[in-house]
């Protein structure tokens, strides 16, 4: 237990109207007699000095990826991390070095055929090659990463220019974890960071940005299974390319990039020959610049859309992206890759629990009302967290799903601390406020840490009737799993089934689908 989850537990012990007296005796009582013994304390101990090596470990890895992917593209080559370990103790691991990549192929499939490496299969690739190093495992991670320090060397000016682009990329997924499931701030962030960048390490370029993604081709499937949406633009250029449709028969090089998983950068339009140009106002004479076509990817490397650039607003001679502009823009579009997901599982959460909210409802009639809130990174040091109160279900079971959520700060809540003290224990949590009779039940992350809370009220009622609360209690297990899967698909952990920005829509539907699927497999379980 946590002290949030033990102070919990104790509170839930004593009741609501317990006497202070009580209480004192209980503490009492517990200081009295709990009794740890020598065996106890050292399992602790070796618990505790085993978590904070485990966190300096990866605080060490991450500072070691950092200063080898200096244009913070999101990604290290595969190749050239295995080229310099193979040096490692004068090449005597190499036969480790080759083991461990194995094993981190067959754990990566992926890896074979993009052979990249993310931050999270960077730290992986190091500690299997650690655990099939002769010696102290830990030891050998410590040698490892001294030697992959020593291995690059980077400037004082490389490592300022690494680090603010690093801080951009950050306000991208920040702007992700407080856009309460909407992409407009995500946009903005990613083409800030863009124009930051050209304005600081570009030379000054203007340039012009825009996202569009993948979907099945429903207007002219004569054209192509699939197209692209351009879904978000800088706002100079919206008025020609926002909502736009780019067909395979159409000139263009985005699906060629698509296809092909990498970058494709075309220095000089006015030479290529196979551009689509969709200003139509701007003169052929004036039609010249660079163009920058980079695919999106999902954390299994499948492409769902693509994220451009061009310098045709620039009159400048010298317009060409540079490798180190190339490498920042890899780096936005992986982090606007997992802004979309975290959005999408968000997005997918909701409706699950639009759908767990209609199978309880006719099950359950003393329930008056349920909240829905997602859990928000604070502002400031002073307010770590927000609740922002996304649906709101009354006792007829009618939803309001609200499009500008209401945001619920701690010190201006007295009266939900409960709803705040769900989200520090990640517990139920049941009150009585104001007469009413409140359960608090947390909808937690793969880590255990709530990410939303379903707020049941269930009146003047002390509590439900047998058959509701038991149905209340499968509904909020089914949600919880299906909560988890969407998370687990949203992160890698799992396969999804899905390519295309078209099925987004149909996979809000599958979320609802998701729920029923595992309350058909928990049936299932209990014949």
């Amino acid at each position: 237990l946590n002290l949030p989850q033990f102070v919990q537990l104790m509170e839930t012990f004593v009741g609501e109207d317990i006497s202070l007296p009580t209480v004192e005796k209980l503490i009492a009582f517990i200081k009295e007699e709990y009794k740890q013994t020598e065996e106890e304390k050292m399992e602790q101990l070796e618990k505790v000095q085993r978590i904070s090596r485990l966190g300096q470990q990866k605080l060490l890895l991450e500072a070691l990826f950092e200063k080898w992917d200096c244009n913070a593209s999101g990604f290290l080559d595969l190749e050239e991390v295995d080229a310099v370990l193979s040096t490692f103790k004068e090449g005597m691991e190499k036969e480790a070095l080759r083991k461990a990549k194995e094993q981190l192929c067959a754990r990566y499939p992926q890896l074979s055929r993009v052979g990249k490496l993310s931050p999270k299969a960077f730290q992986i690739f190091l500690k299997l090659v650690a655990s099939e190093c002769t010696g102290d495992e830990d030891e050998a991670i410590d040698n490892l990463v001294e030697f992959l320090t020593r291995s690059v060397e980077r400037s004082s000016t490389e490592c300022l220019q690494s680090l603010t682009r690093r801080r951009w990329l950050h306000n991208i997924q920040q702007a992700a974890e407080t856009s309460r499931a909407s992409m407009e701030p995500v946009y903005k962030a990613v083409f800030k960071a863009l124009s930051q960048d050209a304005e600081a390490h570009g030379d000054n370029k203007k340039i012009s940005a825009y996202i569009a993604l993948l979907e099945e081709n429903q207007l002219s499937p004569e054209r192509g299974q699939i197209l692209l949406h351009y879904v978000a633009c800088m706002a100079d250029d919206a008025p020609y390319v926002l909502n736009q449709i780019l067909y395979r028969d159409m000139k263009g090089v985005s699906f060629a990039a698509v296809e092909q998983g990498t970058p494709i950068h075309v220095p000089r339009v006015q030479l290529h020959g196979n551009i689509h140009f969709w200003n139509h106002d701007r003169p052929v004479e004036e039609r010249k610049g660079s163009f920058l076509v980079l695919p999106l990817h999902d954390a299994h490397w499948r492409a769902f859309g693509i994220l451009g650039l061009d310098t045709l607003r620039d009159q400048c001679e010298q317009t060409i992206f540079l490798t180190h502009e190339i490498g920042f823009y890899q780096g936005a579009s992986h982090a606007f890759s997992k802004a979309y997901h975290h959005i999408w599982a968000q997005e997918n959460v909701l409706q699950m629990a639009v759908t767990a909210l209609d199978w309880l409802y006719p099950r359950a009639p003393s329930i008056h009302a349920v909240l829905v809130y997602l859990v928000e990174p604070g502002k400031d040091e002073t307010c770590s967290y927000a609740l922002c109160k996304m649906i709101t279900t009354d006792n007829t079971g009618h939803k309001e799903i609200h499009s500008s959520p209401v945001v619920l700060l701690r010190k201006e809540n007295l009266l939900r601390d409960y709803l705040f003290k769900c989200v520090d224990s990640s517990e139920v949590i049941c009150i009585s406020v104001c007469g009413e009779k409140h359960i608090a039940v947390p909808l937690r992350d793969l880590s255990g840490q709530a990410l939303g809370i379903l707020d049941i009220s269930i009146g003047h009622h002390q509590k439900l009737p047998p058959h509701e609360h038991k149905d209340l209690q499968k509904m909020l297990k089914i949600a919880q799993d299906a909560c988890s899967e969407i998370l687990k698909i949203s992160l890698e952990e799992t396969e999804p089934t899905y390519v295309l920005e078209a099925e987004h829509m149909a996979n809000l539907r599958c979320a609802g689908i998701l729920f029923h699927r595992f309350m058909l497999q928990d049936l299932r379980e209990r014949i």
